[in-house]
């Protein structure tokens, strides 16, 4: 999956596939995660959100699965 550099103070970049709904956060200590069943609205918010850390935390952590890769 391609990933996006992002600014951000703590993660490096975002991917996302639309058609199984995965988004990719690689994080600066070089952990990555897979979120599952996240909607393309979601993932264009949080490519646009002030604050990506921020919106990651408040809107995605919490409320869908993910895994570690």
């Amino acid at each position: 999956m391609n990933r996006i550099p992002v600014s951000s103070s703590n993660i490096a970049a975002l991917g996302y596939d639309p058609k199984t709904q995965t988004l990719e956060v690689e994080f600066h200590n070089g952990s990555v995660y897979q979120y599952f069943d996240i909607p393309q609205t979601i993932y264009e918010a949080l490519m646009s959100a002030e604050s990506v850390g921020k919106f990651l935390n408040a809107q995605i952590k919490g409320f869908y699965r993910y895994a570690k890769v």
